[in-house]
């Protein structure tokens, strides 16, 4: 029916809610289910469920959801685990819309063999019933639009509406942001537990449909749907909502080893990195760096002009502290013109220097204009993107509205660009001066680490703004055809074969040639021009180096029987004869497979460093050349590719192009290859070339 509501419809946006296990018993799950209701103003029908009672709270108790007399949109299951199942096949009986259950869904075993778990028990009856379910193992949700708190828990008396949207795994992270004392105002909260029915990606996708959300955080430890999920990253992009991404379990254990380098380095987190950076989404660290993130972009202003920050400080040691964190953490600051540095410099107390950052205080006559007129001048710098007032906000014995916050009110009224206030002690800040703040629409950030953060997350919101459309290679239909047959008719592929495919996609790579006997070696060398590298070709045999199947920078034709005598006794007589590149850095390359999101490319440093240092990023294909050199300049040995001491600049151009193709491969064949390595790629002034290649096609 035209205009029917959906199920999730139903449970944010409930206009009747049964409470299955109310209770009078101030203290129990029941009991604080119902003030819950009440405490968020809910304006629709409330049907207590509890055969215990006639009456709970002023409302009429009903001994069974199946007796309530309307169908419910939402039942709150306040019930233990041994009752859970019975609870929900009543609610699918009585047509509850949806259902929240805090329950654990923990049995040591099922009640007859053979059953499914619970969880999936109670999962099968939901899905049968075309209900939402919030849970197991959850806090419920808060979603002020609709005055409706579906809770058990404790939340704050008020509760201030706003353009965030916040969806986590953890309760207790829920709980926390449900607290905050800064003001951070909130459209719906949702603690989603185990999500064994409604995911996050559901949540997501139903606040990107508000336009209400200005803001999306998640707090996840893992994605039930990614499919879902990475659709809901896109259409967040699509609506220019920017997301916050606190990762929990981000240095577990990497996955299980793999024959393939790639595998091995690309570890649990590898894969949200590749999607985060894909869809531009905001990696956080810690909760108190996803508060000032999502403060500052509560504002409605974002960077539009400039390069990096101004910032204004009373103190040098403090200015200094922030400027160290700063160059750790990559926040430009920005470079003031001649004509900014004399107008600073014009209303300075003598012995200040005018420049950015910039220590304002003086001897501290007529310091409030000193720091207005400074600010100003520091704001309307072309270079400076974002403007930010650095002080202590320790409680002052004038009115709120004088003295630094004072100064700020005035500072946000006079100007556009984004502005903030940055305390460098969070438990030195007066919340009343910040709170007035606040309430004009300031961003108040608690920390330098966190603020400056904060602010970074800013600069880069305007880069992934800027992003062209990604506008991937192509390749002929004939050559990816041969290739997945090739790679569905099974079995094992050579180096040979792995170069082949890297070369019809439009990587640069080695000649080579196998042989297999001494006469045959001297005639791929000849073939190929000398110096060459003699490397084992023999089945089974995947790192060569590791078994000492490679000779290098062979010259001539004694030095080349002498090491095919040597890999021939040791390995067996086939090997690959392959053109020595010439010298560079050296970088991995590769294509690995995430159980959840799939192909992934990788860019690495390479060579016997690849698993050394993990040094490494992932991308999510397909890539262009910009989105490519993205990931290489992101890499920590990137500044080699530069020249070091007064050698030239490798051809960095050249590599983004290759990572660019091998993300094609990616793309036209990814679902036929479990790993592929390409390791070494050498990078030099004249170009990238890959000398070996390693296939794994999916067994």
């Amino acid at each position: 029916m035209a205009g029917e509501r959906t199920a999730l419809e139903r449970m944010l946006e409930a206009r009747s809610v049964a409470v299955v296990g109310a209770s009078i018993k101030e203290g129990s799950l029941g009991h604080q289910m119902m003030l819950e209701l009440a405490r968020g103003g809910f304006e629709g029908a409330v049907f207590p469920v509890n055969p215990g009672y006639e009456d709970v709270l002023g409302h009429r108790c009903y001994p069974s959801i199946t007796e309530v007399p309307v169908v419910v949109d939402l039942a709150i299951l306040g019930v233990a685990n041994a009752r859970i199942e019975a609870s929900m096949e009543e609610a699918a009986a009585a047509g509850a819309g949806s259902l929240v259950t805090f329950s654990s869904l923990y049995e040591e075993a099922p009640p007859e063999p053979g059953l499914p778990p619970l969880a999936d028990r109670v999962a099968g009856i939901a899905r049968s019933a075309g209900m939402a379910l919030c849970g197991g193992n959850g806090m419920g949700f808060v979603h002020l639009g609709s005055k409706l708190r579906a809770t058990g828990f404790p939340t704050p008396d008020a509760m201030r509406p706003g353009p965030v949207a916040l969806i986590s795994h953890s309760g207790s992270a829920f709980a926390a942001f449900a607290f905050n004392d800064r003001g951070i105002g909130f459209n719906v909260l949702v603690s989603s537990g185990h999500e064994i029915v409604t995911t996050m990606a559901d949540y997501m996708t139903y606040a990107l449909a508000l336009d209400s959300t200005r803001v999306l955080a998640l707090l996840l430890e893992t994605v039930r749907d990614p499919t879902g999920f990475v659709g809901g990253l896109a259409l967040a992009a699509e609506r220019g909502v920017p997301v916050f991404a606190l990762k929990m379990g981000r240095t577990e254990s990497s996955k299980a080893m793999v024959t393939a380098h790639s595998g091995a380095l690309a570890g649990e987190h590898g894969a949200f990195e590749a999607v985060f950076d894909a869809h531009g989404v905001h990696e956080c660290r810690t909760p108190d760096e996803m508060a000032d993130a999502i403060e500052l972009f509560s504002s409605t202003r974002r960077v539009t002009s400039g390069r990096g920050i101004a910032s204004v400080h009373d103190s040098g040691g403090e200015r200094a502290l922030l400027t160290d964190l700063a160059a750790d953490l990559g926040v430009p600051f920005s470079e003031i013109s001649a004509e900014t540095t004399a107008r600073i410099d014009a209303v300075l107390d003598p012995g200040l220097v005018a420049e950015n950052p910039l220590d304002a205080w003086g001897t501290g006559i007529d310091s409030e204009r000193i720091f207005r007129e400074s600010m100003r001048a520091l704001h309307d710098d072309p270079d400076t993107a974002v403007l930010s007032f650095v002080v202590d906000m320790t409680r002052q014995d004038e009115p709120t509205d004088q003295g630094y916050t004072g100064i700020a009110l005035d500072t946000w009224a006079a100007t556009d660009k984004p502005f903030c206030m940055l305390s460098n002690l969070a438990s030195a800040v007066a919340h009343d001066q910040a709170a007035v703040l606040r309430a004009a629409g300031i961003p108040v950030l608690e920390g330098t680490d966190t603020g400056l953060r904060a602010l970074r997350h800013l600069l880069d919101d305007r880069d992934v703004r800027e992003r062209p459309p990604v506008a991937p290679a192509e390749v002929a239909t004939e050559i990816r055809e041969r290739w997945r047959a090739r790679l569905s008719a099974g079995g094992a592929l050579s180096e040979l074969d792995g170069l082949a495919l890297l070369a019809d996609y439009g990587l640069p790579v080695v000649a080579a040639a196998a042989a297999s006997s001494g006469d045959e070696v001297v005639a791929a060398a000849a073939k190929v021009g000398y110096p060459v590298a003699l490397k084992t070709a023999m089945p089974g045999v995947a790192h060569k180096s590791d078994v000492g199947g490679l000779h290098l920078g062979i010259a001539d034709g004694k030095a080349l029987a002498e090491a095919y005598r040597d890999l021939d006794s040791r390995l067996g007589p086939a090997v690959t004869v392959a053109a020595m590149a010439r010298p560079g850095v050296e970088v991995a390359l590769g294509i690995i497979r995430d159980p959840d999101f799939g192909p992934l490319v990788l860019v690495a440093a390479g060579g016997v460093l690849v698993e050394l240092l993990h040094d490494r990023r992932l991308g999510l294909p397909p890539l262009d050349e910009h989105a490519a050199t993205r990931l290489i300049d992101r890499l920590r040995v990137r500044p080699l590719l530069d020249g070091v001491r007064g050698e030239p600049a490798d051809d960095v151009g050249g590599l983004a192009a290759a990572l660019a193709r091998l993300s094609l491969i990616a793309t036209d064949l990814g679902d036929l290859i479990e790993a592929l390595d390409v390791n070494p790629v050498i990078c030099s002034p004249t170009g990238c070339v890959a000398v070996d290649a390693l296939v794994l096609p999916r067994g």
